[in-house]
């Protein structure tokens, strides 16, 4: 699996442009999955030029919620490439004229080694990738109750690692984890750097993970 941050609150390649909102890229089992697209689709797009990411080379949109800071980019996006299918969670509507729009409700298998917890409080869903270490999880904002979201992604393998938007979540609750790229909304990131400090990955538009 590699993951390529495209948008997040802060840059970690000085010529990407931060801004408020997240968006990656997640290329993993073959398939090339954008998840969320952040809040300003003139920034989304210039990012993915800089890192050369094709938006016609993307096939499936993966939405973690539809706060404008995670779905904003998406109308941008559809405009170079609506031939995506696009993963949403009940609560977001309105999205026309795309291939096609899935909608998911409970924990769900996208493709092989793929898969979704379905929309978790009525919120949210994440995103969780099936690696050589475990199971991957790239969340948006972390709404749910992370205890909630690791219960879930338990279901598809163990657990090695989260990236994304970790909200409120307590550091004490990713104790079991391996990696932590904490990015976008996280209030806890410097007591989460503190307290493991083996396991924290700095985000950041730019940055890329591979496992």
């Amino acid at each position: 699996m590699k993951i390529t941050i495209i948008y997040d609150n802060t840059a970690f390649r000085s010529d990407l442009q931060a801004d408020w909102g997240f968006s990656a890229l997640v290329e993993a089992q073959g398939r090339k999955i954008l998840f969320d697209t952040g809040t300003n689709g003139d920034i989304l797009l210039s990012n993915m030029e800089k890192l050369e990411i094709s938006p016609e080379e993307i096939e499936d949109i993966f939405i973690s919620h539809p706060h404008f800071d995670h779905v904003g980019g998406l109308s941008a996006f559809l405009s170079r490439n609506n031939k995506v299918k696009i993963w949403v969670p009940p609560s977001l509507r309105g999205i026309r004229n795309v291939k096609e729009v899935i909608k998911l409700g409970e924990p769900t298998q996208l493709y092989e080694g793929i898969y979704s917890t379905g929309e978790l409080d009525g919120i949210e869903q994440s995103l969780c990738i099936e690696t050589v270490k475990g199971i991957v999880i790239i969340a948006g904002c972390s709404h749910p109750r992370m205890e909630h979201i690791l219960q879930v992604a338990s279901q598809f393998g163990r657990v090695y690692g989260i990236i994304g938007g970790l909200h409120g979540t307590k550091p004490e609750s990713l104790k079991s984890l391996e990696l932590i790229c904490p990015t976008h909304c996280t209030q806890y990131k410097s007591e989460i750097k503190t307290l493991y400090p083996e396991k924290y990955v700095e985000g950041g538009a730019g940055r890329v993970i591979e496992i």
